[in-house]
């Protein structure tokens, strides 16, 4: 007999600020069997700041969690941790209350190694017998609390595609910009969760792609907020190995402010090597500037991992509620562009699909 989707919710709590927790383990542990019903399992996290790689680049990296610590290691010399955010200055987070600025994480580093680094809401596995599945969370620890943490498996046999069409999403002039999917004056969110009204969907997912024929732009899902989307992303697009540099002397001037693993990470990064460099020759830091500009300026699309497909999870179990897209608190769909469109506008392709 063909098994129905079901899904399952994990509450996780992370031992140290980047965390590699196996949930097929915790899956196991909880309901005995769950992997081995179903052929593939769609994994979803409720946080911006912790998510999932993708089956294929896991595997890549032997599903070792040590290789994949090295490989987010190398993100944080690019994004150190405490190193002059605008996100991370409350005085400029109107957003706030002063009570919510006293409590709020300074963890735009977090933000900006999630979009970098390819991590992703969203993703769908074949199960494997003894696979571990990463959840990975990028700022697990804030001072002394651990965050109370959230992911969802929804697991199934097949699935049908029941709609697709593309969506031109207009973008502004600037060459570098970010656009909330979610914002209201677009439109969009309400009308996804129209057609799951119209296609009946209980359970399962739909996929919001970039046009094949888009370029210098990607899709996140993260939290869109003002200094982290506007001013920090919009700089490191800008001119990725600048902006490491730039972060590495502010981190320099405040020694107190390199945590000690973040240290370890940056041992031999550019960051190191460029004040060194600039210390031992004594070279004003707009020459060093000039040099890299020329010399060893890598384009956006190479340096970070930003995807061109972004997915959200559909699910209708609770019987007193309308099927609807399952996610987390600060959670938006978001378009980045390094170059300007050349129409003013960029085409999505959106597939609804269907798990039975």
């Amino acid at each position: 007999m063909a098994q129905t989707p079901a899904e399952l919710t994990l509450d996780i709590e992370p031992s140290a600020r980047v965390d590699l927790i196996d949930v097929s383990e915790r899956i196991e542990e909880e309901a005995p069997g769950f992997l081995d019903t179903y052929a593939k399992t769609t994994y979803t996290s409720y946080h911006t700041t912790a998510g999932y790689f993708e089956q294929v680049f896991a595997k890549r990296l032997g599903n070792d969690p040590k290789a994949l610590e090295a490989y987010l290691g190398s993100f944080s010399g690019l994004f150190p941790e405490g190193a002059g955010y605008s996100h991370d200055n409350m005085s400029l987070r109107d957003e706030l209350t002063d009570d919510q600025k006293l409590v709020e994480p300074r963890n735009a580093d977090s933000h900006l190694m999630y979009i970098g680094s390819g991590l992703e809401n969203t993703v769908t596995y074949h199960n494997a017998a003894k696979s571990p599945v990463y959840f990975v969370d990028l700022d697990g620890v804030y001072g002394r609390n651990h965050r109370k943490r959230r992911t969802t498996a929804l697991g199934y046999n097949r699935d049908e595609i029941v709609d697709r069409f593309t969506l031109e999403i207009p973008v502004s002039e600037h060459p570098i910009d970010s656009i909330n999917l979610w914002d209201p004056s677009m439109g969009l969110f309400d009308r996804l969760h129209e057609l799951i009204r119209i296609h009946g969907l209980d359970r399962g997912r739909i996929d919001i792609a970039l046009d094949p024929s888009e370029r210098n732009t990607g899709l996140t899902v993260n939290e869109y907020e003002t200094m982290l989307m506007r001013h920090d992303l919009a700089e490191v697009l800008k001119d990725p190995i600048r902006f490491m540099a730039q972060r590495g002397r502010n981190m320099l001037r405040d020694p107190g402010a390199i945590k000690e693993k973040a240290k370890d990470y940056a041992k031999y990064d550019l960051v190191r090597l460029v004040n060194r460099f600039i210390d031992k020759v004594g070279l004003s830091e707009s020459i060093v500037e000039r040099i890299i500009d020329k010399f060893v300026q890598v384009p956006a699309q190479r340096f970070l991992r930003m995807k061109r497909g972004v997915s959200l999870v559909v699910d209708g179990s609770q019987d007193d509620k309308p099927s609807r897209i399952i996610a987390g608190t600060y959670q938006s769909p978001i378009l980045v562009q390094w170059r300007r469109a050349e129409r003013g506008a960029r085409k999505i392709c959106v597939t609804y699909t269907r798990y039975v």
